[in-house]
This record gives structure tokens, sequence and C-alpha cells, in this order.
């Protein structure tokens, strides 16, 4: 609960007022504050998404009600809000290496691309796992 509040206000006034400064500071480079704020802020709230979805499952999870549909609702909420993340991630990363004149912060946005994808692609499979136990402990209670 402490994350997400901070994450709103990091949210709300960090950012915003992060790309106000750096728009007053290189006049040059001012054209990219709204865009810098709305892509930093999604990306804040792809966070958010997933945090509420670990948040639902760990309740699940002290319930016993994992392996249920309810579960895999949260786990697609975690790979879709991923999957967005990751499609702006790439699309920045593809602005800032068309127009870079140093190889450092493409660099760093390709190992960043590079890691969102594993995380996606691990709670694809994490997701493909949890539907098999759903399916076998549905299986197994009709057994019993």
């Amino acid at each position: 609960m402490l994350l997400f509040g901070v994450l709103v206000m990091f949210q709300t006034f960090s950012l915003p007022g992060q790309f106000a400064h750096m728009a007053k500071e290189s006049p040059d480079f001012a054209y990219l504050r709204w865009p810098a704020t709305a892509v930093t802020v999604f990306w804040v709230l792809c966070v958010q998404v997933v945090i509420v979805a670990t948040w639902k499952l760990l309740s699940l999870v002290e319930n016993d009600r994992i392996f249920t549909e309810v579960a895999l609702k949260w786990v697609d909420a975690i790979v879709w809000a991923i999957a967005a993340a990751w499609v702006v991630l790439v699309g920045v990363f593809l602005y800032v290496g068309f127009n870079a004149d140093d190889p450092g912060l493409p660099l760093l946005l390709f190992l960043m691309t590079t890691g969102v994808t594993v995380l996606g692609l691990l709670m694809v499979v994490m997701r493909a796992l949890l539907r098999q136990a759903t399916t076998l402990r549905t299986d197994m209670e009709a057994v019993i």
C-alpha cells in the first residue's frame, strides 16, 4: 500500500515537476516535456496495475483460491500491463536510437527492453503453468 502511495505521488508531483525543470534548464529539449511526462506516467501506471494484480493474487493464495479462473484474470492484467509498457518502451527505444548522438542512452534502453521482454515472457510461462494447475485441480475435484 505504501509503495502504491509513493508511486501516485511520483506520478502526480515528481515526474511532471522533473520534466518542467528539464524544460527550463534545457530549452533545446523543452519540446520533450509533455511526451516524456506522458510516457513515464504511463509506465508508472503499468507498475501500479502489476502491484494491484499481485496484491489480489496474494489474497487469493491466502484464501486458497489461487487455482481458479479469477486468478487467471489477474495474471492476464499483469501480462497486459507488461505488454503495454513494453510497446511504449520499444517506441521510445526506436525514437532515441534513431536520434541519439551518443550510444549510452540507446544501450540503456536496449537493456531495459530486454529486461521487460524477459519479465513478460516469464509471466506468460507462469500464466500457462497456472492454467495447467487450475485444470488439474478442477479435474481432481471432479474425481473426488
